[in-house]
């Protein structure tokens, strides 16, 4: 029955979460299905106990046979094996209420509910995209709260994606928009290395080639209507257009190339129209698109002018355009390109060549062979592209900056603090990438960078270079590997690696004798060492790879992928929790992760706030789950060695079913869903407060331990306190008939108010609605038994039942039992949390400790990060009501407090605890943090 039971729940929580991408699962639902076989263990135990015992009592006649239940003939010669089976079947169907069957159900209302709390959050409303964040699952809600290591891309993730045309190179001379005009340098330039724009002869010819080569390789669609949402359009067009493309940085381009005077018009009939510097328009009839694609990072396209010149013009990533090149002031082109690369902006470089029609007619003919293929088209035309797009003639580069994200810094440093490794993945340059990395404080200044390069690997071979570099990292920190959450340590060097595709492609790639294990260990023990890495110039798969090589590493860390284009799916796809953004480049990413969005700014709270809450709050939910079934049951078995182990249960049949379902649910269905063990803004604040839940620390063995053995002990002490207040003669003095339904339900009532007043005691958060729901199932268990017994509606009456529980509560001493027993059995838990909290308090418990040490004694030296009470805030000093005080503070503190700064004025200026503003003549208008004068 339990194993239906639980295999329905389980069928519940697939339907409830019908959108997942890929079958993932959080660490504390495998701990729940740990611990649900431990108790099936448990179960099966207790039935086996039960049956041999019960035949070890029967084994004496007068036991077996009483003269009251004599047996029949046919029960007599019932085989012995047979009884003995049934028997532990009926043992198993009366202790099953030890499995949480209700537990799933419960967990998954808490899981479903609780995401729209992260929907509905405010803060991560993003009011430019007048977008939220979106849960695409709720199933992972508390691995949120887990995280080990974030895996990021770089553009339109931690870069906002909004392209800026800065530069263009044209052979070797530098073009910048709206500096350069006429030949002319304007003012506002000056240490900008800025060449004529006019050069002359052949010269001229390749600038107008390039512009001609930019305002054609592309895939940007025109739009006259100015009304189309989120969209740039651009100032200083000479047409009322707007460009529309996949990519910004094409438009970018697009744009920047329009005002340098080359404009594009529009497709049509599969004609390219642009309008040159003399207004004149000019067209090109577009042959064929060699579509970009990650792995050959270029694209091309095929056109031919109105003269009947076939051009073939390509633009793409330095690496794969300079190899193709055979002729072209590469040198000078290429200087520039790592100049602007070290800049943090993004380069493009950009080649032609001129094609026969013989010459064009052979290309033609092997791209229809290739597209009209019908097995391994990507791969033939992958070779065709290869054929046509060599032989290049290098026209110049592009320069274009893509801004960081607001708080992204911020946000990363966060993460860090809170002991989460941060990776960057992405398809751009080393040097490029880099300087993100620097500007979004991922590197620091101290960080020493180590470079595991295909440059690197062509010096030495992969060998010498990993171990090279395994020497470097371990120098320092001895033999012992840095923690997984070590996050930004003080004692350690702090180590940045960066690798890019190649090198990567050569640790994967398995080695002559059959095995890339060693090479994996290595770049991972490199890599556990360093407190940021960085993989450039990555294909979307090798980023998916990365993902799952750090997954599948000998810790198991739980991971994260957060992206925003489809490139990034698969590592989304990978990664133990998958988050899009919704950014600029479609909704690919979005749809196909676990939770969106608006902004990486927002992962910070997701993580630090939410993650930690979904996970303290599950946690403690399945803990409680166990303890109380725990206590439940473990008194019914017992009750077994005192009738006889007969099978009697000690509870009535509506007690057993509503338990789980009436009197102990709802209490902590709510306690999961909103209680804060500290505040949010706390823990935002101390992001070092995520450690201590890390490594699913409150689903450990030693807790679900600690938590068991305390339901046995409260048990123990709700069977036994009872029994001995049934035998004291005291009780029973008034002659009333104490039985077994009375001890029974005895039992019970001090269960329900124990299980319930522990939850009590352990939440931290109050609200009204914990108030209804904790004292409300007290109350609402009152008086179903007061119903059940037949004293409110008499035509209800249960015959074994009746009158039973008002009988209870009528003797006095049955009243200080229960409180007695109630007292006794929380007191063990309150005395282990009081002597741990002043012993070995952790990280949120000295928290806690302080912020109520905050309410309560506020001195002069507080700061006003504490004071929430808006009587801390006075626009005066209220110089009535100021005592002078015997002792002279030398010191004063500034605080920054809701955009005003403030200064703490100590009694040396005759004012105690008074918040002064400028109005006072002690106003600071300073950096806001604490300076002792």
């Amino acid at each position: 029955i339990s194993g239906v039971a639980i295999y329905t729940g389980m069928e519940t929580k697939m339907a409830l979460n019908y959108q997942a991408k890929s079958q993932k699962r959080s660490a504390v639902e495998k701990s729940m299905n740990v611990f649900l076989i431990v108790y099936l263990c448990i179960l099966i135990s207790k039935a086996l106990i039960n049956t041999v015992l019960k035949y070890i009592w029967q084994s004496e006649p007068f036991r077996d046979e009483p003269w009251y239940n004599q047996k029949t003939e046919s029960e007599r010669k019932r085989n012995l094996f047979l009884r003995a089976f049934t028997d532990f079947l009926a043992f198993m169907v009366l202790f099953n209420y030890i499995i949480p069957v209700s537990m799933y159900v419960t967990v998954e209302m808490q899981k479903f509910l609780g995401s729209y709390f992260l929907t509905w959050d405010e803060e991560m409303f993003d009011e430019d995209t007048g977008e939220g964040p979106l849960v695409n699952t709720s199933d992972l809600n508390e691995e949120l709260g887990q995280i080990e290591y974030v895996f990021t891309d770089k553009t339109g993730t931690l870069t906002e994606n909004n392209m800026e045309f800065v530069e263009c190179c044209i052979e070797g001379h530098v073009y910048v928009p709206h500096v350069i005009c006429n030949g002319q340098i304007l003012h506002d330039c000056t240490g900008i290395d800025m060449i004529d724009s006019s050069p002359g002869g052949s010269g001229k010819e390749r600038e107008e080639l390039f512009f001609r080569a930019l305002c054609l390789c592309h895939t940007v669609q025109v739009k006259d209507d100015d009304s189309v949402d989120g969209l740039k359009k651009s100032q200083l067009s000479r047409r009322s257009c707007i460009y529309i493309s996949s990519s910004p940085d094409e438009v970018a381009l697009v744009e920047g190339i329009q005002r340098l005077g080359y404009t594009y018009l529009r497709l049509k009939d599969n004609f390219m129209e642009i309008l040159n510097r003399e207004n004149n328009i000019e067209k090109f009839e577009l042959l064929e698109v060699l579509s970009f694609d990650s792995v050959r990072r270029r694209m091309s396209v095929i056109v031919k002018s109105s003269t009947g010149d076939i051009f073939l013009f390509c633009k793409g990533a330095d690496s794969s355009i300079f190899p193709r090149v055979k002729e072209g002031k590469i040198e000078q082109i290429r200087s520039r390109v790592e100049r602007n690369a070290v800049e943090g902006l993004r380069t493009l470089c950009v080649a032609y060549k001129k094609l026969t029609a013989e010459e064009y007619s052979n290309a033609q003919k092997l791209l229809q062979n290739a597209k009209l293929a019908l097995q391994d088209r990507e791969k033939k035309l992958a070779e065709v592209y290869e054929k046509i797009e060599r032989d290049f003639i290098l026209l110049g580069a592009t320069a274009v900056e893509d801004r960081l994200q607001e708080k992204a810094a911020d946000t990363i440093e966060a993460l860090q603090k809170a002991g989460i490794k941060v990776w960057v993945l992405t398809g751009d340059k080393m040097e490029t990438a880099a300087a993100t990395c620097y500007a979004c404080k991922l590197f620091r200044r101290n960080t020493q960078i180590l470079e595991l390069t295909t440059k690197k690997i062509e010096e030495q071979s992969l060998h010498d270079v990993l171990f090279d570099l395994s020497k470097t990292v371990l120098r320092h920190n001895g033999s012992l590997t840095r923690d997984t959450f070590s996050g930004l340590s003080t004692d350690m060097q702090d180590y940045g690696l960066i690798i890019d595709g190649a090198a990567l492609s050569l640790i994967m790639k398995p080695r002559q004798d059959g095995s890339s294990g060693n090479y994996r260990e290595l770049f991972l023990e490199i890599c556990r060492n360093c407190s940021a890495v960085l993989c450039c110039r990555m294909a979307p798969l090798q980023k998916a790879q990365i993902v799952k090589l750090i997954k599948l590493s000998k810790e198991h860390p739980i991971t994260l992928a957060i992206g925003d284009g489809a490139n990034d799916v698969s590592m989304i796809l990978e990664a133990h929790v998958g988050i899009g953004i919704i950014g600029k480049e479609g909704r690919q990413a979005a749809r196909n992760s676990d939770y969106a969005i608006p902004k990486f700014k927002h992962l910070k709270k997701m993580l630090l706030v939410h993650g930690h809450f979904y996970y303290v709050r599950i946690s403690e939910l399945v803990q409680y789950f166990f303890y109380k079934n725990v206590c439940f049951i473990f008194p019914q078995f017992l009750y077994q060695f005192f009738c006889g182990f007969s099978q009697q249960t000690l509870y009535d049949t509506a007690y057993l079913t509503l338990y789980n379902i009436s009197f102990t649910s709802l209490p902590i269905l709510l306690y999961g869903l909103m209680e804060q063990h500290v505040s949010a803004d706390t823990l935002k604040r101390e992001p070092s407060l995520y450690r201590d839940v890390a490594k699913n620390a409150l689903l450990r063995w030693r807790a679900f331990i600690y938590w068991t053995f305390l339901g046995v002990f409260d048990a123990v002490v709700f069977f036994f306190g009872a029994y001995f207040l049934f035998e004291n003669t005291i009780v029973t003095s008034n002659g009333q008939m104490f039985g077994n339904w009375t001890f029974g339900t005895l039992v019970f009532t001090v269960l329900v108010f124990t299980v319930t007043l522990k939850l009590a005691l352990d939440t931290h958060y109050w609200t009204w609605i914990n108030h209804f729901m904790i004292w409300g199932s007290l109350v609402f268990y009152i008086i179903f038994s007061l119903l059940w017994g037949g004293i409110i509606w008499p035509f209800l009456n249960y015959q074994r039942m009746y009158y039973v529980f008002l009988q209870m509560l009528s003797s006095g001493p049955a009243w200080l039992g229960i409180i007695l027993l109630i007292t006794v059995s929380l007191l063990p838990d309150v005395l282990k949390k009081v002597l741990c909290r002043q012993l070995w308090p952790t990280a949120t418990e000295r928290i806690q400790n302080a912020s109520r040490h905050c309410r309560e004694h506020i001195s002069e030296f507080t700061p006003l990060a504490c004071l929430k009470s808006p009587r801390y805030r006075s626009s005066d000093c209220s110089n009535s009501s100021t005592r002078r005080s015997n002792s002279h503070s030398k010191k004063m503190m500034f605080t920054h407090w809701r955009g005003i700064d403030y200064s703490v004025l100590p009694s040396v200026f005759g004012y105690s605890n008074k918040h002064c503003r400028s109005s006072a003549g002690y106003r600071y208008s300073g950096s806001g943090l604490e300076t002792s004068v």
